[in-house]
């Protein structure tokens, strides 16, 4: 079902003192009767806090990854199922920064996904083409590529996911894919999905994402909301975002 969304990616960043504040002016800042859903998806350590902190508030949390496997000889892992038992009800799979410094594949990002939807989590999957593809003109290319893999790998669990583009050029660069660069590959997206079965998942737009940049970005007719790096760790920007 398509929702407005913003979720915050904190990436390796925290610390308990740190999170207090900030979760607690979410949890007060945002209405329950607001116009689009938040959530923040934090390091694994802190889960067991942000439960504390969030849980009967109109925010919610997951985690920035989790293992294509369900349990095992896998050290340093953390399960979906794991996450789950922290309240978690989203996994960000497929990052760029896990494509590209941990070498994850089409094919485990899809499995990753596929792990997700197992534990009970809404799985937001990743994709985006770096500076160089886009220079190339191979930006349609390499998004379908990823798009294709999952779904090939999820099929009619599509429709319980949600998606995010990243041009991982915009990624914590100052870089912004303008509105309409941002809605040609949405509206790409969009297409992929339809013809999956799956048109009314949710998009979102991941890179830079401002107070500043938000509203513009979320006037695309396929952008649903926004997945927020570095501005997620400032509760009044990220507010700011979610309320544009």
């Amino acid at each position: 079902m398509r929702v407005g969304l913003v979720v915050g990616n904190w990436k390796m960043n925290g610390s308990l003192a740190a999170n207090a504040k900030l979760l607690g002016r979410l949890a007060d800042g945002w209405p329950d009767q607001a116009p689009r859903r938040l959530a923040v998806c934090v390091p694994a350590p802190y889960l067991a806090q942000t439960q504390a902190v969030l849980e009967g508030s109109a925010v919610t949390w997951g985690v920035q990854d989790v293992s294509e496997h369900a349990a095992g000889a896998y050290t340093g892992e953390v399960s979906a199922g794991m996450a789950a038992e922290f309240g978690s009800r989203y996994a960000i799979v497929g990052h760029s920064e896990r494509r590209r410094l941990h070498g994850e594949s089409d094919r485990v990002v899809g499995a990753k996904a596929g792990a997700a939807l197992d534990a009970g989590l809404v799985p937001i999957a990743c994709v985006g083409e770096t500076l160089v593809e886009r220079e190339r003109g191979e930006t349609d290319r390499v998004v379908t590529r990823q798009i294709d893999a999952l779904i090939a790998e999820l099929g009619e669990r599509l429709r319980d996911c949600v998606f995010a583009y990243e041009p991982v050029w915009a990624i914590g660069t100052g870089r912004t894919a303008t509105p309409g660069e941002a809605e040609a590959v949405h509206a790409l997206l969009r297409s992929r999905m339809a013809a999956a079965g799956a048109r009314d998942v949710t998009l979102l737009y991941g890179g830079s994402v401002k107070a500043a940049n938000a509203k513009a970005l979320f006037a695309m007719p396929d952008v649903d909301g926004a997945l927020v790096g570095g501005a997620s760790l400032d509760a009044d920007e990220f507010l700011g975002i979610a309320r544009a």
